[in-house]
């Protein structure tokens, strides 16, 4: 073999290897970023909000479509509790609308609700806090 066919080879020789090294890094990359984007996944999933989250401390039960938090103040949330939960009375009891207090007691946990001056319905929290029902 002649020096310029031996110099042939070895520059094609040269040019597979820095090819395969090229594919090895962007290989490396690809799979770099494909681990973190697998980690930042379940960070999405987690950040999602759910009716009675943060200081409420969770769902404890239902009042018909009306989540009842953990702290005793009614949840804001759109959704529908006995759809989400599956109806969960008070100690497996059968779920009632909540109704208009006809006493000055009117706590979440009752199923009690007091009307407003202006008509809006509300309820006390355990902290004795009013909490707006949903029209």
């Amino acid at each position: 073999m002649d020096r310029q066919a031996r110099t042939m080879v070895l520059t094609a020789r040269k040019g597979v290897h820095v090819l395969q090294r090229h594919f090895a890094i962007r290989a490396r990359w690809m799979l770099g970023l494909f681990a973190v984007l697998l980690m930042l996944v379940p960070l999405a999933a987690h950040g999602a909000n759910t009716p009675c989250s943060g200081r409420k401390g969770g769902a404890d039960r239902c009042q018909v479509d009306t989540f009842i938090c953990k702290d005793g103040s009614v949840s804001a949330s759109k959704k529908s509790c006995s759809g989400t939960m599956g109806g969960v009375g008070l100690l497996g009891s059968p779920q009632q609308e909540m109704t208009p207090a006809l006493s000055a007691d009117c706590a979440c946990r009752s199923g009690l609700f007091c009307v407003g001056p202006r008509g809006g319905h509300y309820c006390l929290s355990d902290r004795g806090k009013k909490s707006y029902l949903k029209k």
